[in-house]
Formats: structure tokens, C-alpha cells, sequence
């Protein structure tokens, strides 16, 4: 953070002290104790291995899908912008210390648990972004200027809080941003995480304590310590581990064993975890089965629940990140010359091999792609030429036009041509 503050020069206003900032963050990011009694925030949640694997699952996928610079046409196309200075940060390299997955991934880490994301840039003289900086969530508290209203940045810088004017700092919000900062989900559904966190602990205390005896020898008399001592082992040597597994255990002196039924199935600990796991991966619209949860998942039906992930919780993140990209990564000027950037998502909504070739080929026929088109979305070099170029439509589809001027020209009336009479 030292070498950011160098760079990009914030306003530094010594009324703003560091126990002042320390308070206001604390007020917003300290995690409170569920009614399960586990405190949750951001960073505990994460030992939630339903949070953690759909923190990744939104994560790596953001990160895996191409994020380029395109710059549209008078026409109403578009082209990739390969020659433009932003193209290769968002594309390869943000920084000098990161790629573009890397970097991807821990914004939308941060925006997945906290909320927000938020990335310092450095202008160029010309005021252009030329690097890409990520800070932690919980070292930024974004406010409103007392006196101008303008939004502001506070952002923690060895020990100081140091401000930055919005122009200086690319916040993604998530859901439920109110102007300044969007909704915690963790902090939303501290209670569900809550209960799946007391749940994990009191499995591992179930099985590192031993809180299920299994078994009760009743006496019918008073034995006495030595007694007790002899049984136990006894009963220990001849009747506990795996290799006297299912071996009879003979008891004498009418003593009776009695067994003490498993408070896990009792409390319905496994269908209670199970309930979590779903609300959870309703919390974060992530499908159960890319959370390994396979109960009700088919061959069927899993590529819909792909599609439908790409399409109902991805592409919102992806709309966010580009909106905010726009409006903090070009200048005025560039954004009238028609730039944008764009997440490729073609691959997410590619489906099977079979139903994606079907699909070129209507495309193909019906003159929407040619050969090369083709091509090179299976990533296949082009063919080049006329036979790559060119535009194919079937045979017995003309245009209306056409077809106009195809229809004979009715010269009697109709009544004459029915023989009707004159």
C-alpha cells in the first residue's frame, strides 16, 4: 500500500484521525455472535466449507472468463480493441505483481464475502489508467464529504488513513448498494452461517471428546474400585477396537449392557446440515452440485443448472463489473469513441459438443456466420478466401422482395377469370 500511496498521490487530511477510522470501520465490518452462538464475519465464515467452496466457485469463475476491450462501430458492431493501452491490464496483466485471473479472483473474493471490491488506480499524465491495484475490503471505508457530498475513499496505509477521490478507486458494489456501499452477505445471513459453523464445531467436539459413551454395563450390585478397574479392562481388551468388531462379549454376575442411541441422529444433525448447505448455496445462487452436493442432481439436468448459473448469477456480476469499468477505467473521450470492456462468456454457454455444433450449423444456414466465423469460435484457423468468407442461406428462402417481383401480374378481374358474368 505504501507504493500505491506513492503513486496515484492521495489527499491526505490530517482531521481525520487514525481512531477515528479504526472506529468507523469496526462499527461496519466487526462480526456479531449468532444465536448459535458462533460470532460471524467475513474471515470466520470462510471456515464454513459451504461458503468457502461457493466463494470460489463465483471467484474462479469470474476470473476464468476473458475480460477484453472492445470499441464499437458506426455500423452497430464491434472489434476488439487489441491495440488499445487498457487492453493487455485487463487481459494479461493489471499490475506488476499479478494476472488478470489473479487479480479477478480476489475482487470478487472480496465482493463475494464483504460486499464490495475495490481497486486503486494510477493515471498516466494524459489521464490514463495505467495499473490496477486491489485492496482489502476491510482496509477501505467509503464516505461522503461533509461539505461537497462528493463520495470519498479512506483506505488504511501503514497505520494512516490516507483519501482518495472516486475518480482514483474502481468500486464494484454488490447487491443492495445503497450509494456508498453494498450489503454484506455474510453479515445479511450471520444466523444461517451461524448454525452451520456451531454445527462443524460441535461434530468436531462429538468426535475429539467423545461426547457419544456407545454403551452402559449395569450392575446388579456395588463393585467396588478395583472392581470397576478390572472390568474396564476386561471389557476393553475383549470387546473394543476394530479386530473384536462383531465378536460376542460374555457378561457375568446378571450385569446387562444397555446402548445409548447416537444424539447425532437424534438431533437430525445430518438433515440439519444438509438444510444449511442449501440455504447457503441459495444465499450465494450457487447450484448445489458445484458445491459437490449431488442428491438431486442428474445427467439430465446439470447442464441446465450450468446454464442457468451463467445466466442468473453470473451474468449480473459480470454487468456490474463492466458498468463500473466503464465509468472508472476510460476517459470521457474514450467512452464517446465507443471503448468498452466486455467478459467473453461464450464458454460458459457452450454446452455439449453435439447441441453447440447443432447450433452453428442454424446459424450457418441461415447466413448469420460464415466458415471462418465458425472457425475460429472452435478455435480453428480460418480457412480465409471467398469459401471462408463467404455467406450461405438455403435455397427456398428468398426475400420478400423477391418474391414480389416473382408473383405474374393479375390482369383480368376476378370475376372474369371465374367466368362470372360481365
Amino acid at each position: 500500500m505504501g507504493l500505491i500511496r506513492d503513486l496515484v498521490r492521495p489527499v491526505r487530511n490530517q482531521d481525520y484521525t487514525m481512531e477515528q477510522f479504526t472506529r468507523d470501520v469496526r462499527s461496519f465490518f466487526t462480526g456479531r455472535k449468532s444465536s448459535a452462538g458462533a460470532k460471524v464475519n467475513e474471515e470466520s465464515a470462510l471456515r464454513l466449507i459451504t461458503v468457502y467452496s461457493c466463494a470460489r466457485v463465483l471467484s474462479e469463475t469470474l476470473g476464468a472468463v476473458p475480460l477484453h476491450v472492445y470499441r464499437r462501430r458506426p455500423d452497430g458492431g464491434s472489434d476488439l480493441a487489441t491495440d488499445h493501452y487498457l487492453y493487455e491490464s485487463l487481459y494479461g496483466e493489471p499490475n506488476d505483481e499479478m494476472s488478470s485471473q489473479s487479480w479477478l479472483e480476489s475482487q470478487q473474493g472480496h465482493m463475494t464475502l464483504g460486499g464490495n471490491a475495490y481497486s486503486i488506480l494510477q493515471h498516466s499524465m494524459r489521464g490514463e489508467v495505467i495499473d490496477i491495484y486491489p485492496v482489502d475490503w476491510n482496509q477501505v471505508l467509503p464516505r461522503r464529504d461533509p461539505v461537497t457530498r462528493q463520495l470519498e475513499y479512506w483506505v488504511m496505509d501503514r497505520g494512516k488513513p490516507e483519501r482518495y477521490p472516486a475518480s482514483k478507486v474502481l468500486h464494484v458494489p454488490g447487491w443492495g448498494f445503497d450509494g456508498v456501499m453494498g450489503y454484506s452477505p455474510v453479515r445479511m445471513a450471520a444466523e444461517a452461517i451461524g448454525l452451520g459453523l456451531a454445527a462443524t464445531e460441535f461434530a468436531g467436539r462429538f468426535y475429539s471428546q467423545g461426547m457419544n459413551m456407545g454403551v452402559v454395563l449395569e450392575h446388579p450390585g456395588l463393585l467396588g474400585p478395583e472392581g470397576r478397574q478390572n472390568l474396564k479392562e476386561d471389557v476393553m481388551e475383549r470387546g473394543a477396537g476394530m479386530e473384536n468388531a462383531w465378536q460376542p462379549l460374555i457378561l457375568e454376575e446378571n450385569m446387562k449392557l444397555s446402548r445409548i442411541p447416537m444424539p447425532l441422529r437424534e438431533a437430525q444433525f445430518v438433515e440439519s446440515q444438509k438444510f444449511n448447505r442449501d440455504e447457503i448455496c441459495g444465499l450465494f445462487r450457487v447450484p448445489p452440485h458445484m458445491v459437490a452436493n449431488l442428491d438431486r442432481a442428474t445427467f439430465s439436468n446439470i447442464e441446465h443448472q450450468d446454464i442457468g448459473f451463467a445466466k442468473h448469477t453470473m451474468l449480473p456480476i459480470y454487468r456490474r463489473w463492466e458498468q463500473q469499468g466503464n465509468r472508472r477505467l476510460f476517459t470521457r473521450r474514450e467512452r464517446q469513441q465507443g471503448y468498452y470492456i466486455r467478459f467473453n462468456i461464450d464458454g460458459l454457454l457452450r454446452g455439449d459438443y453435439k447441441s453447440r455444433q447443432e447450433g452453428l450449423a442454424i446459424q450457418r444456414q441461415n447466413g448469420v456466420i460464415n466458415a471462418d466465423d465458425w472457425r475460429r469460435r472452435e478455435e480453428i484457423n480460418p480457412i480465409g478466401g471467398v469459401a471462408g468468407g463467404a455467406y450461405l442461406v438455403n435455397g427456398n428462402m428468398i426475400s420478400t422482395e423477391t418474391a414480389v417481383r416473382q408473383q405474374p401480374r393479375n390482369t383480368g378481374s376476378a370475376g372474369g377469370e371465374n367466368g362470372g358474368q360481365g
